[in-house]
Parts: structure tokens; C-alpha cells; sequence
């Protein structure tokens, strides 16, 4: 996570969270906030999904999210010997986590963090 992100304790603050749809304009770049979730918590969600193996989609602390079982069908043109079951969560180009259970179901997941959407203002 960028240094200038950190979570810390809950404030206690009255919010609304909204979802909202940005239409891309020339020479328009908006800067809104976003809640970013915790990745410890991100991750024991995912075990849990993991844990019990059965396909998930849906939404997780506002963020798209998606849970998929490992079988043991040898992914077409790949030289893995089974299909692993994998976790994501989030938007590619502003922040996404997944987990891919790549060296097996009983491993530890192989991790990948995407904030390059992610940016530090003053």
C-alpha cells in the first residue's frame, strides 16, 4: 500500500457511500475519494469463500468481488496441471487485490495488488 495510505481507527463520522458513474471527458481527470478496504480483512473474507469452495459473486465493502474454486482440469495452453481457485476484488486501473491458490489449495496464495489508480493530493 502507497505510504500516504494508512489505515487507522474509525472516526466516528456520519457518511453516505454512493456509487457514481464518471462519463470520461477531454482534459477532465476528477479526483474523488474511495474507500479502500483493509487487506487483512479482504483476505479472511477470501479464506473464508476459500475454506467452504464454492463460486461466489457479488459485492464486498463496496467493491465488485468474485470467488472461484479450483478444479483439478488442466488449464488450456498453460503448463499447470490443474485449474486454481482464485479471489478478486475491485476495479483494474484504481485499485484491485486478487489471490490465486496457484501452488495449491492447501498453500498459500499467490497475491497481486494493483493501486496505480490510486493518488496522493495535498
Amino acid at each position: 500500500m502507497p505510504s500516504f495510505l494508512r489505515h487507522g481507527k474509525a472516526k466516528r463520522a456520519s457518511m453516505l457511500t454512493a456509487k457514481v458513474k464518471i462519463t470520461p471527458r477531454e482534459n477532465y481527470a476528477p479526483i474523488l475519494p474511495v474507500a479502500i478496504p483493509d487487506l487483512q480483512e479482504v483476505k479472511s473474507f477470501a479464506n473464508t469463500l476459500h475454506a467452504a469452495g464454492n463460486f461466489w459473486k457479488g459485492e464486498f465493502l463496496g467493491w465488485q468481488a468474485e470467488y472461484t474454486p479450483g478444479n483439478n482440469e488442466k488449464p488450456l495452453d498453460s503448463n499447470m496441471q490443474f485449474t486454481p481457485a482464485d479471489f478478486w476484488i475491485g476495479e483494474s486501473g484504481i485499485w484491485f487485490f486478487s489471490l490465486m491458490w496457484e501452488h495449491g489449495k492447501n498453500k498459500e496464495p499467490v497475491e497481486f495488488l494493483d493501486e496505480r489508480g490510486l493518488v496522493q493530493t495535498a
